[in-house]
């Protein structure tokens, strides 16, 4: 018999519904950039970003302790990779170093869902977690250049 004595748990410590999925959403995406650094990285000011998550180029979430909003580094690739079907020479910047966009099949497929009735969590979720019509995660698919395939998946959910 066990008799080692645990203190009582306080209900209000225990972690809600919500910060266990963002947990889970941490553990699928990896790294995540802030407003500012995701600007600093595309050469452009914060309310650029603030457009292109209006204009659904992209999306991100509030998370951390500061609740601060980031996006998934992921949606960020370098500019001759933007169509795997037609790789580029790298464009250097006048600093030298490779210009970085947002991944141009992002913005499709992430209306798509969000005309699917998906959130934006539940949207990088998606993207970020394995789907067996796809035998991969959408986002290693669109970064693969299979953007119709995802698109095909995501039309599967609704």
């Amino acid at each position: 018999m066990n008799t080692t004595e645990h203190p009582p748990v306080d209900p209000e410590d225990a972690p809600t519904a919500h910060e266990l999925e963002t947990a889970r959403i941490d553990a699928l995406v990896g790294e995540w950039l802030s407003l500012p650094v995701v600007a600093e990285k595309l050469g452009t000011a914060v309310t650029s970003i603030r457009n292109a998550l209006g204009d659904r180029r992209i999306v991100g979430m509030r998370r951390g302790e500061r609740n601060v909003f980031a996006i998934p580094a992921a949606f960020l690739v370098p500019a001759h990779l933007s169509n795997p079907a037609d790789v580029k020479t790298p464009r250097l910047t006048a600093e030298g170093s490779e210009k970085i966009i947002i991944l141009p099949s992002l913005k499709g497929t992430v209306i798509l869902l969000g005309d699917q009735g998906l959130s934006d969590e539940e949207i990088v979720s998606w993207l970020f977690s394995e789907d067996e019509m796809l035998g991969e995660t959408p986002m290693e698919a669109l970064l693969a250049g299979r953007k119709s395939a995802v698109r095909r998946a995501a039309q599967s959910l609704g």
